[in-house]
């Protein structure tokens, strides 16, 4: 069974084209069901299949007889618009032994933005219970997935990797700090009402702004995260006509189009004097044009450009990094045995077939002579001899007719097969 895994990341590609490969979880069903389709006209087999799709990653994870690498690929770039050979330059590709290694780093926040993060094994969660109740895992990639969450959770009990971690929610505070000289002086607007926008929103009420609102296409999620924040809720079509009450934006939606555009943002600092307004951008694709950031009076920040931020604190969590990779190291090499073990499980379900037929037959014989009144110890002796000399008979035929160059080789198997000494 081959398992592999084709991604892109922030490290290996820019924002925007990441932006053309983020996948709703809602559509994940329908994505994998595209997928495994169009693979199975391609290679004559229907692979298991889950993808990941968050800011920062999009990667499908496949397992089948046979990897379908180059068509996993070209259905990827198909699915972004973009060539199969400008897409491969921005992403990395893993089979076997590295592709689990790689589930079981993302999953422990070790291949993450922010170091140690503990957001992603919530998505990869996330990921995974769509591809089961889409139909799209079978055993191998459930036995990897169950495995990768048991190593995250040991790498997050057993080492410090998530101590110190700033988030890409209190990276925006932070930066918001060093805009504005008091944050209870301001008031903040947010966009979406999704897990990111929840976790932002906790760290800036915690500095007591001036105003909460929260805007989103969904007034009843709206209303519910407002709820408790005592924050103001607005429909997204309010969004051009109110810009301008605000003095931050933080916006992360799973809109396919930019939700703020550049004439709204003009407009909005006409009506402040051209007072500063700082603006995060945390969706992919975006959520605010990118010509905004031109702006001189806006301070926009993307995914990409909090990067340098979150880096704080990575020095510190080196050692446990090290802590991390050898629980990684073991569990790589258990799904190795697992997948190697599944390549013998044909041979050992025959193996038993065998083994069954050969008890039927000799028991079949038996239960003729008791009946016919043969001596019980005799049927006994009869039974044992019939088995062992099916059990054997394969054995001694090869060492019979094997030749000269082969009979060295077959004798040390019997042995091992036979001849072993119980412990």
């Amino acid at each position: 069974m081959a398992v592999w895994t084709l991604g892109l990341n922030h490290t290996t590609a820019p924002l925007d084209l990441r932006g053309r490969f983020a996948f709703a979880v809602d559509q994940l069903a329908p994505t994998l069901q595209g997928l495994r389709s169009d693979l199975a006209q391609r290679t004559d087999q229907t692979p298991e299949a889950a993808i990941l799709s968050t800011c920062n990653r999009t990667e499908i994870y496949c397992a089948a007889d046979q990897a379908a690498t180059a068509d996993t690929l070209r259905w990827l770039a198909q699915a972004g618009g973009v060539t199969a050979q400008e897409l491969q330059s921005h992403t990395y590709l893993l089979e076997g032994n590295e592709a689990a290694r790689h589930a079981f780093r993302v999953a422990s926040g070790l291949d993450s933005m922010v170091l140690g993060e503990a957001q992603i094994l919530g998505q990869l969660k996330d990921a995974v219970r769509a591809a089961e109740q889409a139909g799209a895992l079978g055993s191998t990639l459930n036995q990897l997935f169950q495995r990768t969450f048991a190593v995250a959770k040991e790498v997050r009990t057993a080492t410090e990797i998530g101590a110190h971690s700033i988030s890409m929610a209190a990276a925006s505070v932070r930066l918001a700090s060093q805009l504005f000289e008091d944050l209870k002086n301001i008031k903040v607007l947010f966009v979406g009402a999704g897990e990111m926008i929840e976790l932002v929103v906790t760290h800036f009420a915690a500095r007591q702004p001036k105003g909460i609102a929260i805007a989103n296409r969904s007034l009843e999620r709206g209303e519910k995260l407002a709820g408790r924040f005592g924050a103001e809720v607005m429909r997204l079509a309010e969004l051009p006509d109110r810009l301008h009450e605000f003095d931050a934006v933080i916006s992360c939606t799973a809109s396919t189009l930019p939700l703020i555009g550049l004439g709204a943002v003009e407009r909005a600092l006409k009506k402040r004097k051209h007072r500063p307004m700082f603006m995060v951008d945390l969706a992919v694709p975006r959520d605010i044009e990118p010509e905004v950031k031109s702006l001189e009076d806006v301070y926009l920040y993307t995914v990409d450009d909090l990067a340098s931020v979150v880096q704080a604190g990575q020095a510190q969590r080196q050692a446990a990094v090290a802590e991390a990779e050898v629980i990684i190291d073991a569990g790589v090499q258990s799904f190795s045995h697992w997948l190697g073990q599944r390549d013998s499980v044909p041979l050992i379900q025959q193996l038993h077939q065998q083994a069954d037929s050969w008890r039927e037959a000799e028991l079949a014989r038996a239960r003729k002579l008791l009946a016919k009144g043969d001596d019980p110890e005799a049927v006994l002796e009869a039974l044992a001899k019939g088995l062992t000399q099916k059990m054997l008979h394969g054995a001694l035929a090869e060492l019979r007719s094997a030749d000269p160059t082969h009979r060295q080789q077959t004798m040390h198997t019997v042995q091992r097969l036979f001849l072993r000494q119980e412990r």
